[in-house]
């Protein structure tokens, strides 16, 4: 068990609550199985849409079952709390969703490059890892997909992406580089959020 994995899942557990949570805030019936797919669905969609992408197969959840008892783990979590996230934090899906976005992004990164993509496929690809997911989630309970949100979304993302490319061109350490390139989107697309950053528009 390597640090790179225990945080591969840890990320696979954030996406997992936000895409329990998300589910739980809808005003309509739902059961643990349904919340357990939505979950399951956010917390792997990137990854596979990633790995099908590569074609490295056989793809990490069905290699290794640790993913799914985390994920499930994951969703028992986010049903049993669901009253104290509403109190500990005011959005905690958006406050999730970051957190997972930060961490895959760059693993999605660093699982491409380790396979021999170039560097610029490999930021191509570790967006994906960290956005198919919650795409996936938004258009499974019928929202509007937080990559079409106003703030900055996809813009964090390709920060850090970079910010990683440059770290590691510079010889910093590995796990260091991860912590920090995780932590710039985690903390660009909080401040985005708070200070409502935007691109120009395009108009038609």
């Amino acid at each position: 068990m390597t640090i790179w994995y225990i945080i591969d899942l840890a990320g696979t557990s954030v996406f997992a609550i936000s895409g329990a949570l998300s589910a739980l805030s809808k005003k309509i019936y739902h059961d643990l199985v349904a919340l357990f797919f939505v979950g399951f669905l956010t917390a792997v969609g990137g990854g596979t849409v990633r790995d099908v992408i590569m074609g490295a197969y056989p793809i990490s959840w069905i290699r290794d079952p640790a993913y799914l008892i985390v994920i499930l783990l994951s969703v028992l979590v986010a049903v049993a709390g669901r009253t104290w996230w509403r109190g500990a934090f005011r959005r905690p899906l958006v406050f999730f969703d970051t957190i997972g976005l930060g961490l895959f992004t760059i693993l999605g990164m660093q699982k491409a490059l380790h396979s021999g993509v170039n560097g610029w496929a490999a930021i191509v690809l570790g967006i994906i890892t960290a956005l198919f997911g919650g795409v996936i989630r938004d258009t499974f309970v019928n929202d509007l997909p937080l990559i079409l949100d106003r703030q900055l979304y996809v813009t964090p993302c390709l920060t850090g992406a970079l910010l990683y490319q440059l770290n590691a061109s510079l010889g910093l350490d590995p796990t260091l580089n991860v912590i920090v390139s995780a932590g710039l989107i985690t903390l660009f697309r909080l401040m985005a959020i708070r200070k409502d950053w935007t691109l120009p528009r395009i108009e038609n």
